[in-house]
């Protein structure tokens, strides 16, 4: 399936099939249920495209998440000039950025958005709290919406007016799920002294973020209604992109509700273990919609 999905994609030349079959594993160990996904859901030719971003996207993040505020910066700098010295040329000397060079290729619209990512990874490489709410809106904005636009421009409506209300749900989803990722990792963000849950909510709940209590558990009980309000008002997503795209959005999105069921079920527990959605329920999730795919029920 992977050759064919190569061969749609118009990947032909033999090392970048070997670039992209790269980053495929790459993909797949970080994220094996997204790549599962992508693998069942999606149209075999977009499938390779979809691997470069989001390869790019982790090793972006990977390069500068490492060492002192200046450390992380200098690594941006210089990565900064790599990806837009491979975008220019389209060619690099490492495969993730010659992968990523033939998808912008591909699909123009992915240029826009390493800009915009690229920009967003300027506040990523500075910040150590969340001060408020405002503040972590202004963290979705600025980096976690241009994150995953990188992949989800790839899905997005041509129509102007329907791609503005795409981009509008994504920023919902987004802050859902970035929301949900800072409780999902509390535990190792308060240990790396780099808690994602706003500070002022925090204080408000008077919780210890390193230990279980029922401060803590009204805490994530509040921080997960608010995710839970913005996947609510998500769930129109999937009607935006064309049929062939659906069962992928509509599961994306549904794992994002396993997520938050694991959160609200962990509650206080997430200042000492992360939680995660349950197995079972994302195969049999994956399989419902691959199933109606099958059939034709987009």
């Amino acid at each position: 399936m992977w050759k064919r999905a190569l061969d749609r994609a118009g990947v032909r030349e033999p090392r970048l099939r070997r670039d992209y079959t790269e980053q495929r594993r790459t993909v797949r160990r970080f994220a094996t249920a997204e790549y599962a996904a992508a693998r069942i859901l999606l149209p075999a030719a977009l499938l390779p495209h979809v691997v470069a971003a989001v390869a790019f996207m982790h090793v972006t993040d990977d390069r500068i998440d490492r060492g002192t505020p200046d450390e992380r910066a200098a690594a941006l700098t210089e990565w900064d000039g790599l990806v837009r010295k491979a975008l220019a040329e389209g060619d690099s000397a490492l495969p993730v950025l010659r992968c990523l060079a033939r998808t912008a290729g591909r699909h123009p619209d992915v240029r826009a958005h390493v800009e915009e990512f690229l920009r967003g990874c300027e506040r990523e490489v500075v910040w150590r709290t969340i001060a408020d709410e405002e503040e972590l809106r202004q963290y979705v904005r600025e980096y976690s919406l241009p994150a995953l636009m990188l992949t989800a421009c790839l899905l997005a409506p041509g129509d102007a007016a329907a791609r503005a209300a795409f981009t509008d749900g994504c920023h919902l989803l987004i802050r859902a799920m970035q929301r949900i990722d800072f409780l999902e990792d509390l535990a190792e963000d308060v240990r790396a002294g780099r808690p994602g849950v706003p500070a002022d909510a925090v204080a408000r709940h008077g919780a210890d973020l390193t230990r279980p209590g029922p401060a803590l558990g009204r805490l994530v009980g509040e921080q997960a209604d608010r995710a839970d309000a913005d996947l609510t008002a998500a769930a129109p997503l999937p009607a935006l992109v064309v049929s062939p795209y659906r069962p992928f959005v509509r599961a994306l999105v549904g794992v994002q509700r396993l997520r938050l069921d694991a959160v609200r079920r962990a509650g206080a527990s997430l200042a000492t273990r992360a939680s995660g959605p349950s197995a079972p329920a994302a195969a049999l999730l994956l399989l419902r919609e691959a199933a109606g795919r099958v059939r034709g029920r987009y």
